[in-house]
């Protein structure tokens, strides 16, 4: 099968100029809210209206698939984990569960690639392409076909929740592994070395950290091509495609997304990759602490929200960001203007 890559309507840059005027006449000295201001902005070009809405139905997907590159020794995880906390996901006892609950937002749980049988599926939407990834050290990890079924998957699990109310898409995963592969995408498509790309994921030992880096460096010189689709078909996974259509259904849509740490930002790389207008509804969830991190949010023009030394992925991070769009959205729809308020401004 092939993906249709979906059509991006342009967004409205002038709204921006708009929405920067309204809120200099609000009841606040001009910049106050600092990046909230910066954030109402985005908000208001995304919706293309001033103020902009504000997002109600807040939607979470976890995309979880496996990684063949664990079988090469990048991790002392074994591969059953990816089934173990996907039941655990759904059951409600991981911290995104937690968080869901917290947030007010719904909570996703999509099997795209995991290798193993999952302990109880009640709660996790069966979407699975294939049982996980072939090594990226020696070959494409998916063949093509693999790759747009995953996106498709992405797309569609997106459209399902917009389609039901979501207003803000919220990205997550899981796959013991994958920091490998993430740490591969963004080499490749942020132009960085894989010595600054690779991080220590699960905080693994100095041995396995170098074999880690090795294997991410061989895997990039098998093949020139830096385009995302190829990019993602030779070090990629199921679900960092799915996390990529997921993305672009959004910027389709023109609804923000959320993205969290080093695992959905490699997916942003690769749907911006394959729709550069995909990159204005991103919104950086926050700064995870794995290297690569930081090397994708500067690729895309990302300043994240949070920075709390986070690693656990899941979308753990982007869910704790939820309150602050909200707020950003509240305080220019909800907040009174000078004239409205009858406060006299600074002359």
């Amino acid at each position: 099968m092939t993906f249709a890559i979906p059509t991006v309507a342009p967004f409205d840059h002038q709204v921006a100029s708009v929405a920067r005027a309204h809120l200099d006449r609000l009841t606040k000295p001009q910049g106050s809210l600092g990046r909230l201001e910066d954030l109402a902005t985005q908000l208001c070009v995304i919706a293309g209206q001033v103020p902009p809405p504000i997002p109600e139905h807040p939607a979470i997907a976890v995309f979880a698939g496996d990684h063949g590159v664990v079988a090469d020794g990048v991790t002392h995880w074994p591969q059953e984990v990816t089934a173990q906390m996907v039941a655990n996901f759904a059951g409600g006892g991981a911290a995104i569960s937690v968080l869901a609950r917290r947030m007010g937002a719904t909570l996703s749980v999509i099997d795209v690639g995991v290798a193993t049988p999952i302990p109880n599926l009640e709660g996790v939407i069966d979407c699975n392409v294939a049982k996980g990834t072939a090594s990226l050290l020696h070959g494409p990890a998916l063949t093509s076909e693999q790759a747009a079924a995953a996106l498709q998957v992405g797309f569609d699990i997106a459209e399902e929740l917009l389609a039901a109310g979501a207003d803000l898409l919220i990205t997550g995963e899981m796959g013991i592994g994958n920091t490998t592969s993430a740490a591969a995408i963004i080499s490749a498509l942020a132009t960085s070395d894989p010595a600054k790309t690779t991080g220590r994921g699960t905080g693994i030992d100095d041995e396995t950290f170098a074999r880690k880096q090795q294997i991410v460096h061989t895997a990039l010189q098998r093949f020139p091509e830096r385009d995302a689709l190829s990019v993602l078909t030779q070090v990629g996974g199921l679900e960092i495609a799915a996390l990529a259509g997921f993305i672009l259904a959004g910027a389709a849509r023109h609804v923000p997304v959320l993205v969290d740490g080093v695992i959905t930002l490699a997916a942003a790389l690769i749907a911006v990759g394959l729709n550069p207008a995909a990159q204005f509804v991103l919104i950086g969830g926050h700064r995870s602490t794995e290297p690569g991190a930081s090397l994708a949010l500067e690729a895309l023009g990302i300043e994240p929200l949070l920075d709390l030394t986070l690693r656990l992925g899941e979308g753990s991070g982007a869910a704790l960001a939820i309150p602050l769009v909200q707020a950003a959205a509240a305080l220019a729809a909800e907040m009174a203007t000078f004239d409205a308020a009858g406060v006299s401004e600074l002359e």
